[in-house]
Order: C-alpha cells, then structure tokens, then sequence
C-alpha cells in the first residue's frame, strides 16, 4: 500500500480523467471528491451551493478530503480545495500532490465543449472564459504552492499518466 495521490488543478484540467485511468493502470482505488460529496450528500453541488453558501461546501469538501485519503487512492480534488490553507498542507503531508496545469484559454474550451447539468454554480456570474482567467489568476500561486509536481494537463492524457508514473517511480527509489 502507498500513500494517496492527489491531483489538484482547476475545473476542466482533466483530473477525473487522468486520475480514473491511472488508478486503473495502477490498480489503486479512484475517488473525485465532489462527486464522492454529491453522493454522500444526495445532491448536486450547485443545490449544495443553493442551500449552505460557499462555506459549506467548503467545508463538505474539507470533510470529503480527509475521509477519502486512503493508501492506494488516487483523489481527484476540486478545484477550489487548494483555497484552505489545511487542505494543501493535508495533501502534502499526507500524500503526492499533482498539479495539472492548463492554461484558463484551454480551462474554458474544455468546460464549454462538455457543459455538465450538475457542473458547479459559476463563482463569479461571468461567462466561463472570463472566469476562468480569474480563478486561475486567483490561485495559480496555492495550486503551485500545494503541488509536489507540475505535469502539463494540454497534453494527451496517456502521456500525463506516463509522467505520473515516472514521477511515482523515481519517488519510490528515493
């Protein structure tokens, strides 16, 4: 058993996708932290927003993290989990943390080309490409500040999974 792998990165960045293919490849457990809330909660994560304000979502999401982080579980966050302070030392000490990386231009295309009907309420009420850009600018310096590694997530996910494990391997000879 080793320790879990987190994988941060705005919303769009690929973490589900990335992460559920490399827990396949790795045989590890597969957890999205807001999908694990909706289920827990039976609600989706803009009726969670409706009903308890962005604090307590954020504090579900604070809940979700520390159940979920399980040996051989690769977690992928949401991309507001980086904004406590807790939360990114917890994945650091407790974990790897990987940041994928893409740029708001590219966030934005990705979210609007696979709109999703329980995607989260927007935080700022403007269109996504314009959200994007500040909620990237926001918390580019928390997501590089949580991460033990920085993979480019515009690359085609086989080769961020490969880099991963690469990064796995050399963290096991270490």
């Amino acid at each position: 058993m080793t320790q879990p792998l987190f994988l941060i990165g705005a919303r769009g960045a690929g973490k589900t996708t990335v992460g559920s293919a490399l827990a396949l490849a790795l045989g590890y457990q597969f957890i999205d932290t807001d999908l694990f809330m909706q289920h827990a909660a039976q609600m989706s994560v803009a009726k969670m927003v409706e009903r308890e304000g962005w604090l307590g979502f954020r504090r579900r999401e604070n809940i979700a993290l520390h159940t979920v982080s399980q040996p051989s579980t690769i977690i992928a966050t949401g991309g507001g989990m980086i904004l406590a302070q807790e939360n990114r030392w917890f994945m650091r000490q407790h974990g790897t943390v990987i940041y994928l990386h893409a740029p708001a231009s590219v966030l934005a295309q990705r979210l609007e080309a696979y709109p999703q009907d329980a995607q989260r309420p927007t935080l700022t009420g403007k269109p996504i490409a314009e959200e994007m850009f500040e909620v990237l600018a926001a918390r580019e310096a928390l997501y590089r500040e949580a991460a033990h590694y920085v993979m480019e997530g515009t690359a085609d996910p086989q080769q961020v999974i490969e880099q991963i494990c690469a990064v796995l391997q050399y963290e096991r000879v270490k």
